[in-house]
């Protein structure tokens, strides 16, 4: 195996990390998965025409939409069982909140991007850290925001109930401070996202189910032998005109 040489977790661990969010990914796609909700033939054919694609480029770059669509909360199982490898009492439990430190009496929610959670969504995990504290006089909760708007530990200021809310064991952390606080090491995240690329190609590499299969301009070139054709059929084959190419299955 490959060094990774991150000092704060092994190689085995971080590759068989990877390995598992690589593996959770979805990698296929085919031409009824592709029109389960209806594709819109008539802004792909614009698209194609508007941003100088031919018709395939614009069927691929929808099939890449919808699985990246599939994949967003993959990134969040990569960034919040990493912790799981931290040892010295840091948790991921399958309940409550994210990760752990019962020892630390620490206690995490994470978000991967700081403009994701509407005011409905932050009251709640508000209130739940509120909770705890109640619960855990020791307690100190952190929101831990993978792309924050800046790197920080700082108090987390909220509306709540229309009044301005604020405790100082109540915090918005960026992912660069809590793999400090986890790891001791203020360049640890940094040092991950520099190994990462090559960790994820070693994983590809080496285990050949990984790579993506899509079928779906092969399944809309066997219709009739026209691309443009085949993908208007997939939502107008029972309108007036194009009836009669009606060869939908």
């Amino acid at each position: 195996m490959r060094k990774y040489n991150l000092g704060f977790i092994s190689d085995e661990e971080i590759y068989e990390h990877v390995k598992a969010t690589v593996k959770s990914y979805r990698r296929e796609i085919t031409l009824k998965q592709f029109n389960e909700n209806i594709i819109d033939p008539i802004k792909l054919t614009f698209d194609s025409k508007v941003y100088g694609k031919n018709i395939q480029e614009s069927i691929n770059d929808e099939c890449y939409r919808q699985i990246d669509k599939s994949n967003t909360n993959k990134i969040g199982y990569f960034h919040q069982n990493l912790f799981k490898y931290a040892g010295n009492g840091w948790n991921v439990p399958s309940q409550g909140f994210d990760v752990e430190n019962n020892l630390l009496h620490i206690y995490v929610e994470m978000k991967n991007k700081h403009n994701t959670m509407n005011s409905a969504s932050s009251q709640k995990t508000y209130m739940k850290m509120q909770a705890k504290l109640l619960e855990d006089d020791e307690a100190t909760c952190y929101l831990v925001e993978a792309i924050s708007s800046k790197s920080k530990d700082d108090v987390w200021k909220i509306s709540l109930d229309g009044q301005s809310r604020s405790h100082k064991k109540i915090r918005r952390m960026s992912m660069d401070k809590f793999y400090e606080l986890v790891f001791g090491d203020k360049l640890a995240f940094y040092k991950l996202c520099m190994v990462l690329p090559t960790i994820i190609e070693d994983v590809i590499n080496e285990n050949d189910e990984f790579t993506l299969k899509n079928t779906v301009y092969e399944e809309l070139q066997s219709k009739n032998g026209d691309l443009q054709l085949s993908l208007f059929l997939l939502a107008f084959s029972t309108y007036e005109g194009f009836e009669m190419y009606n060869t939908q299955k």
